[in-house]
């Protein structure tokens, strides 16, 4: 069996992905059942706290506030909206809670202080806590660190390579410098990518590639298939299939045995029987509601019955001897400029779908005269 301590070639893993499906299934397996239970999947609960108005041009994204998607820029929710749709998710089986704001970076400020104090309040729940809050520095990671966090998600999205073909306005190196800036704070580091935006095999390799690089492996790799939104450049890419969302995931759980390898979004997509394959492969974790940030998503109700039909089981929280979550001890709490880069290169299907939202809202305005 593979583990973390494996030197990995890019050819290497391209073996790995191309060899006949129900081989590579069946190897993701053994590793799988190494070092995972089969049988437990973790739910994970996914709020969107401040939605719309992202500055940046993300071609797969309907927060870009660039585009036109019919997405309504959101104000930070309030604290106790926040820990009310937690409980009422633990309720329903959700061990975990993921908080996404549609930031290009963390500020320091009030909103952040906001955030402190959901974190604060879901620890107190006992669910395991993980932000997506943007670019971040080191002293902020431990800031959250300290409220209580446990995992900081900052997704590579593709390869080096293929990122600049769909992100212009930040540098896939400000991906990997806030991923860094996570681990020395002593959280758990989440990143993965998304599959389906055109890229080629050898661009799904190099994602995993650009993971191996981190000093550390991530503790969890989401895998996320692309759902194209009208008014993003992306919106008229075809479905990406089943089949590489499944060799995606066995791949991912054959590198990274120790990782947790989430089935993320794209769900809606697929049949039960595709997601029953991406478990055989090794992912275990799923986000659970009707909605995954803007996009659709299965409803509890509809898991709970995929979860019965094929014996899987909620996994509980991490827990110490004392029967309370895990609190990784940070570091320094130190302020640090962040000086985050803005590389302007041209995107010429995000230009067009910028100038195609301008001329939307322009029209919108002029009929609301």
């Amino acid at each position: 069996m593979t583990d973390n301590t494996t030197t990995w070639t890019k050819e290497a893993i391209l073996d790995v992905y191309n060899q006949p499906l129900m081989e590579l299934i069946f190897k993701a397996a053994q590793v799988h059942r190494e070092y995972h239970d089969p049988l437990k999947i973790q739910v994970s609960k996914l709020i969107s706290i401040k939605t719309g108005g992202c500055p940046e041009d993300c071609g797969y994204c309907p927060q870009a506030a660039r585009y036109h998607t019919g997405i309504e820029k959101n104000d930070l929710m309030p604290v106790e909206e926040v820990l009310s749709t937690a409980k009422a998710a633990k309720e329903n089986g959700s061990s975990r809670v993921c908080m996404g704001a549609a930031w290009r970076n963390v500020q320091d400020g009030e909103d952040f202080e906001q955030v402190l104090k959901m974190v604060s309040g879901l620890r107190d729940l006992e669910m395991e806590v993980c932000c997506t809050l943007g670019m971040v520095t080191e002293s902020q990671a431990t800031r959250l660190a300290e409220a209580g966090l446990h995992y900081y998600n900052h997704n590579i999205d593709t390869s080096e390579e293929y990122y600049k073909d769909i992100i212009s306005t930040r540098g896939f190196n400000d991906r990997i410098k806030t991923l860094e800036n996570v681990r020395k704070s002593a959280l758990k580091v989440c990143s993965g990518g998304i599959i389906g935006m055109g890229e080629s095999v050898d661009d799904r390799i190099g994602m995993l590639m650009g993971l191996l690089k981190l000093s550390n492996p991530p503790e969890s790799i989401p895998i996320n298939a692309l759902v194209p939104v009208e008014g993003t450049p992306l919106e008229e890419q075809e479905i990406v299939p089943v089949w590489d969302v499944v060799r995606m995931i066995a791949t991912t759980r054959i590198v990274f045995p120790k990782s947790t390898v989430r089935l993320s979004a794209g769900r809606t997509q697929m049949t039960k029987e595709g997601q029953a394959l991406c478990f055989m492969a090794g992912a275990s974790s799923i986000f659970a509601g009707d909605k995954l940030l803007t996009t659709p998503n299965p409803g509890e109700n509809e898991d709970m019955q995929m979860f019965n039909l094929l014996g899987l089981t909620p996994s509980e929280k991490e827990k110490d001897n004392t029967g309370k979550v895990k609190i990784r001890k940070a570091a320094s709490t130190q302020k640090e400029d962040a000086k985050w880069s803005r590389p302007g290169h041209t995107i010429e299907r995000n230009v067009a779908a910028t100038e195609k939202g301008k001329a939307i809202r322009r029209e919108l305005k002029e009929e609301a005269k």
